[in-house]
């Protein structure tokens, strides 16, 4: 998000809560943490809190220009088995064109390519009509594409030309139009491993959903499924309550029901929150769309999650950082993707950093290792 959450307003007191929290945890997590090399079985412990491990990062992406373009702003990532590495899509930047960035092997990243994304007569998409921010790559190959703007969810070919769009529900659309904030729609968006199901996230709370007392954490996950046109139609939304303070930044399924969850947050002066949550059972769980608000909700209606990572507790690994941060290996993480194909029964997990085109901003690929549940 081009933002980078530093003109958003959560409230004093819960940026405040988040900022307190980061930096408890930054004095009594993190040299624990990096302190500990071996759990006591001899294995490796988890030096990100409580399970993941910070295997490695690359700042090669950052401020590359490729054929006079400059990379950045990119805030998704996926496989594409098609071209044999990653893609990645630009955030909204002014008059830039919206466009897929490709590259292989995240630990260091190289740059193979590039799609512009256009409407179906051909007119570019940029900044000015199009707030790209998350990405899934359908079994057929073409690419699956989030929009803030609406918001929206477009399907493009592989040569970037739009070809069609999923179903969003109209109180999803921005105020006046709809019951969401703009800039704070669905921000994340992802495709099980089976092609089967499609999830979209709220990055924000609908003003439907707000408490009385003004409380905004709870979001609505859509949940599409392919029908056997292989066409996706909008089948429930899920109910998900973020940390305080936090928005959903993204989400990646890695399993029939499971996915990951990255939730953010930036505090001017003390920098960067990002906490990566696992949620299980997302085929089982109720279906909220007849809820007019979440906060009135019994708590069975609300999905369940578990920490799998607090990325202030892990290890610099000699990263550094151009702006204020409590571990400099943080930055405005909004990409993330899981590969499972460890055959250790870990998984990969890989995120990117949005640098909003700021020079005190970095792109930075970042990897983990984690044994989701």
């Amino acid at each position: 998000m081009t933002r980078s959450v530093r003109r958003r307003a959560h409230g004093p007191g819960s940026l405040l809560g988040a900022a307190l929290v980061a930096l408890l945890g930054a004095s009594v997590a993190a040299p624990a943490a990096q302190a500990a090399s071996e759990s006591a079985s001899g294995k490796p412990a988890p030096n990100c809190a409580p399970g993941a491990r910070a295997v490695g990062f690359s700042d090669a992406l950052d401020k590359v220009t490729v054929k006079g373009v400059q990379v950045g702003g990119l805030s998704a990532i996926t496989y594409d088995e098609r071209s044999h590495g990653y893609v990645s899509v630009v955030d909204r930047s002014g008059t830039l064109p919206a466009q897929l960035w490709f590259f292989r092997d995240p630990g260091h990243p190289r740059v193979t390519g590039s799609t512009l994304l256009t409407k179906a007569d051909g007119t570019p998409y940029d900044g000015t009509n199009f707030d790209a921010e998350g990405l899934a790559v359908l079994p057929d190959g073409r690419f699956l594409v989030s929009s803030e703007s609406e918001p929206s969810i477009r399907i493009f070919g592989r040569d970037g030309v739009e070809r069609g769009e999923l179903p969003v529900p109209a109180r999803f659309r921005v105020s006046p139009a709809g019951e969401a904030t703009d800039n704070g729609t669905l921000e994340g968006l992802g495709i099980s491993p089976d092609g089967q199901y499609v999830y979209a996230a709220m990055e924000d709370t609908l003003s439907g959903d707000v408490s009385p007392t003004g409380e905004a954490v709870w979001r609505r996950i859509l949940v599409y499924r392919a029908d056997r046109h292989h066409d996706y139609r909008l089948v429930r939304q899920i109910g998900y309550k973020v940390d305080q303070g936090l928005r959903i930044a993204e989400i990646a399924p890695y399993g029939d029901g499971r996915f990951v969850v990255l939730e953010a947050a930036f505090t001017a002066n003390v920098g960067n929150t990002v906490r990566l949550y696992a949620v299980t059972g997302a085929d089982r769980a109720g279906d909220v769309t007849s809820i007019r608000n979440l906060s009135a909700a019994p708590g069975r209606d609300v999905i369940g999650k578990r920490l799998v990572a607090d990325l202030v507790n892990c290890p610099t690994l000699g990263a550094t950082s151009p702006e204020p941060q409590i571990n400099p290996l943080l930055d405005n993480y909004e990409a993330l993707t899981v590969d499972r194909g460890r055959g250790d029964g870990k998984a990969e997990i890989h995120l990117i950093s949005d640098d909003n085109f700021n020079p005190i901003q970095v792109t930075r690929v970042l990897t983990l290792q984690a044994r989701l549940p």
